[in-house]
């Protein structure tokens, strides 16, 4: 299935935004397509006045921000290092909170984006600390349970403050008194199944993907809600598209015919990309959205944008990058005071955004 052209123009925005400047080349490698189909956009987006053109480049509209620190250059030492996986819109909205509270505070912020390969933030992150920076803020990719399992040893040795965004680690292990700021994704899905079940469904399906922390929260938190509802009759969970690896195509999902045979009447899906996509599939099976199938995204990045705005659970994207930064923050304060404050593992509550892909069930 092809990405929807506004989901594509979407994720253009948010990198040209999140990187000030960026080059056409750089847009297509990203969101795999041709450098044709992103200068094409591009030059829609600027007769917009979304963004603005240059010679092989798409920049900002967007105020250029002004740091408070001195003018002359900063050391490295006063520097913070920011990582985050590269084609990832959402932690990129978390990117952008943390930047902010970053550069009010005239901290230089050294941002690095990390690529789609396993293990690709520990050499990233070796080398700023060879740099001397003087503290880091994370979102580790973590495909797999096992990678994420990996990682835990090196990073918590990093020496220097660092907090993990959009994270939870494990409890009980090397990172779980590093502190983090994270999504209650647990009380995200209990806001989409509330609201499916309000609305009088009973058989509901979880579409999710299998390549982050966040899924695998997401599956094991609706199995575990669903299993307690007892309005609820029936309820599977299942994968979105199972991931092959960068640069392999993923199986798709037939989720027309998951949910005749389930005989389901609503469906979660994680995230707003696949959701889209899954949304369209359906629409070409013969399925109506909400008519035969609500649908609740996860997400709330592009989920707006669909020809049938999505119901979705918008996690404070923006904010955890925000209080992220301000964790970090006070760590500092406390080193200068020679204090030591005890590690939070905060968690910032989704809302949910009604429109207009879920409704009572038809009458059968």
């Amino acid at each position: 299935m092809r990405e929807p052209r506004e989901v594509r123009r979407q994720r253009i925005l948010a990198v040209v935004e999140s990187r000030g400047t960026a080059r056409l080349s750089d847009l297509a490698a990203d969101l795999e397509v041709s450098v044709i189909t992103v200068r094409r956009d591009v030059e829609d987006l600027a007769r917009e006045g979304r963004l603005r053109r240059g010679h092989g480049v798409a920049r900002s509209v967007g105020p250029v921000e002004r740091s408070t620190a001195p003018a002359e250059p900063v050391a490295s030492g006063e520097a913070v290092a920011l990582m985050v996986p590269e084609r990832h819109t959402y932690l990129y909205e978390t990117m952008h909170g943390a930047r902010g509270a970053l550069s009010e505070a005239g901290m230089r912020v050294a941002l690095h984006i990390a690529p789609q390969v396993e293990g690709a933030e520990r050499p990233l992150v070796e080398r700023v600390l060879a740099e001397g920076v003087r503290g880091l803020l994370i979102a580790p990719r973590w495909r797999t349970a096992a990678e994420e399992e990996a990682d835990y040893a090196w990073l918590a040795a990093s020496g220097v403050p660092t907090v993990v965004m959009e994270r939870r680690p494990r409890a009980g292990s090397a990172l779980h008194a590093m502190d983090s700021v994270c999504t209650d994704h647990w009380f995200g899905i209990h806001l989409a199944v509330d609201h499916l079940v309000q609305l009088g469904h009973r058989r509901i399906v979880l579409a999710a993907r299998d390549d982050s922390p966040t899924a695998r929260a997401l599956r094991a938190a609706f199995a575990e809600i669903a299993a307690s509802r007892a309005e609820i009759e029936d309820w599977t969970v299942v994968l979105s598209a199972r991931d092959a690896g960068p640069g392999r195509a993923r199986e798709p999902l037939d989720l027309a015919a998951l949910l005749r045979e389930r005989r389901a009447t609503a469906a979660v899906l994680h995230g707003d990309v696949d959701a889209l996509m899954l949304v369209s599939q359906l629409i070409d099976g013969g399925v109506r959205v909400p008519q035969d199938c609500s649908v609740v995204a996860y997400d709330d990045v592009v989920a707006a944008l669909g020809s049938t705005p999505l119901t979705a659970v918008s996690p404070p994207k923006h904010e955890v990058g925000r209080v992220a930064a301000q964790l970090l923050l006070r760590r500092f304060a406390e080193a200068q005071a020679s204090g030591a404050g005890h590690p939070q593992r905060v968690e910032l509550l989704p809302e949910l955004k009604v429109r207009g892909s879920a409704s009572h069930p038809a009458i059968v």
